[in-house]
């Protein structure tokens, strides 16, 4: 009998209701067990808070604005009432049950598979007015607490306490299976659903490699002194008297983290580009594109796309690099104007093999011989308009893949100077790097540290947003922000300097299709938008809901190229204020 969606509801509403990780496991493998495969491969995917799997490019394109709209009409809520359920719960799903708590389901009962073929739908149609009478009739049918998780998946904020690793620990637990086949599974088909198949079939073995779905990218925990960056590797290695004999350093660059997946025999012009929230951004660098496709093996590659200047072959700041993010079409006066390389620091995949858990000294061995051989041919130029052949030097050719230079670190003297001399070639700083650490997708260890010595800096996302005064009286240009705390998210400020009119205009753009209550001067928007924040100090306020304001914020960039599952914590924010050395008083937010 196939599964009703009220059925997924209610495990979604006892998960949201405990804390404890072993008996969230608990309820979704004993859920899991009792379903035929399809059901339970679904339950899986839609638990991690995701409408398709990770191979599946396809989008539901469902703002806060529509999902709003259809669910003042399904409920036939007046605009206060709208805004008091979402003041009351900060949350649309929430909100979406208490509208509809009088409701009466017409129609048949939601399966899992009608919200499939509702998501293949909505995914395919084109524009608000297309995907409003899908978005009704799902309403229409949903009893209130199916409507809170149908809005919730949506949107893609289940708020269960549950993340993708749970969900594959109650694979494992619930086809006897063990976690780490599961994971790995995970990791080589991209397919949440295509490895519940295989786990309920005990087939998980013949898990297979396949390029163009990102692996998870291995990351580097913050240190603020060479003191203690040495001092951290001590305690990492157990190693009292050396403690650097097995540790690299490289320059921490000022670009965007990039994964590169090419050379498929099936597919041999096949180039995909993926950022840390692994969306595909090849169509912002196409001659990176051009210049990669020669690769006749298939490979995997961890690296930074730099803008560069060929003539000085030294990295541009990221503003340069900045215009180029999320553009579909980049004319030739941009490719010539902010020039690309992609500079490779680690191989994943090589030969129809993993290189994961190979130590980074084998693995940066066999990067050196891949790009040895591969460099020379990605040196290829834009072709130069006509009329511009006399009035301007001819462009160079420079090879477009770049290996990262490394060097063993052998003395805190060594580093000092290395930070130095990276921030005069423009770096934001350096990384160290355990010469055997294994790669470790997703991870944040002290395998991998990141110098820098700048004034502290947040990942933030913005949640409301305001008109500006002045010139900017008819734009969106002032953010108000939070940091994570768990599974929420809590305002730490307010910032509204930092951005170009420009960058301003297309955030208005963008807010005005994700605002989720219009209050006039003010609305709240969805958790998308990343921003880095600097700051002079962090004060103990009662104006946000984290306990926290940052003084005088300001923004330094967008970091589109940043998911927002990675901005920064309340327990960062709380660390930055211990490590002042002196507090401002208490109450003092201005």
């Amino acid at each position: 009998m196939p599964t009703r969606f009220l059925e997924f509801a209610e495990l979604c509403e006892a998960l949201a209701a405990t804390t404890k990780k072993l008996e969230k496991r608990a309820l979704i493998a004993s859920f899991l067990q009792r379903l035929a495969i399809p059901d339970a491969a679904l339950t899986a995917l839609y638990l991690s808070g995701t409408p398709f799997a990770e191979t599946d490019r396809r989008a539901l394109n469902v703002g806060g604005s529509l999902l709003s709209k259809a669910l003042a009409e399904a409920s036939h809520a007046s605009r206060d009432a709208m805004y008091a359920g979402y003041r009351r719960h900060g949350d649309l799903g929430a909100a979406a049950r208490d509208l509809l708590a009088d409701h009466n389901p017409s129609g048949s009962p939601l399966t899992l598979h009608d919200i499939q073929h509702a998501f293949d739908t909505l995914a395919s149609a084109r524009g608000p007015a297309a995907k409003l009478p899908i978005l009704l009739d799902l309403l229409n049918r949903s009893h209130p607490l199916e409507a809170k998780y149908l809005v919730k998946l949506i949107s893609g904020d289940m708020r269960t306490g549950v993340k993708q690793s749970l969900v594959e620990e109650a694979i494992a637990h619930a086809y006897s299976a063990e976690t780490a086949a599961v994971r790995r599974a995970v990791m080589l088909q991209g397919d949440l659903t295509a490895v519940v198949t295989m786990a309920a079939e005990a087939r998980l073995a013949q898990a297979s490699m396949k390029l163009f779905h990102p692996l998870g990218f291995m990351l580097a925990s913050p240190v603020e002194s060479v003191e203690k960056a040495i001092e951290r590797f001590r305690e990492e290695t157990g190693i009292s008297d050396s403690p650097v004999r097995r540790v690299v350093l490289e320059d921490k660059y000022d670009g965007i983290r990039a994964q590169l997946h090419c050379g498929d025999p099936a597919q041999p012009s096949r180039v995909e580009l993926f950022s840390r929230n692994r969306e595909d951004i090849g169509a912002s660098f196409p001659e990176l594109r051009e210049a990669l496709a020669h690769f006749d093996e298939p490979v995997i590659l961890d690296g930074e796309i730099l803008a560069w200047n060929p003539r000085e072959a030294r990295a541009l700041p990221f503003a340069a690099l900045q215009q180029r993010i999320g553009r579909k079409q980049v004319s030739a006066e941009m490719l010539e104007q902010t020039p690309v390389v992609y500079v490779v620091f680690d191989v994943l995949y090589h030969g129809g093999e993993l290189l994961l858990e190979l130590p980074l000294a084998e693995r940066r061995a066999h990067l050196e011989s891949l790009i040895s051989r591969h460099a020379p041919a990605t040196a290829v130029t834009s072709p130069r308009k006509q009329t511009l052949l006399f009035s301007e030097p001819a462009p160079l050719a420079f090879p477009r893949l770049q290996l990262a230079p490394a060097v063993h670190l052998e003395s805190a003297t060594q580093l000092d100077r290395a930070y130095a001399e990276a921030r005069e070639r423009g770096n934001e700083g350096v990384m160290l790097k355990d010469s055997a650490s294994l790669y470790e997708p997703g991870r944040r260890g002290l395998a991998w540290l990141k110098l820098k010595r700048e004034l502290a800096t947040l990942d933030v996302v913005v949640t409301g947003v305001e008109f500006g005064h002045g010139k900017r009286a008819g734009v969106l240009s002032d953010y108000t922000f939070a940091v994570r705390d768990g599974d929420t998210l809590k305002n730490v400020g307010k910032a509204y300097s930092g951005l170009t009119d420009a960058e301003i205009a297309d955030l208005t753009a963008f807010f005005h299709q994700h605002t989720l209550e219009d209050y006039g001067h003010f609305r709240t928007v969805e958790p998308l938008k990343v921003l880095e924040v600097a700051f002079n100090n962090v004060m103990r306020s009662g104006r946000h809901n984290s306990g926290f304001a940052l003084r005088f914020p300001r923004i330094l960039r967008i970091r589109d190229d940043k998911p927002v599952a990675e901005i920064d914590t309340l327990a960062r924010v709380e660390e930055i204020y211990n490590s002042q050395p002196e507090r401002l008083n208490e109450g003092e937010s201005k």
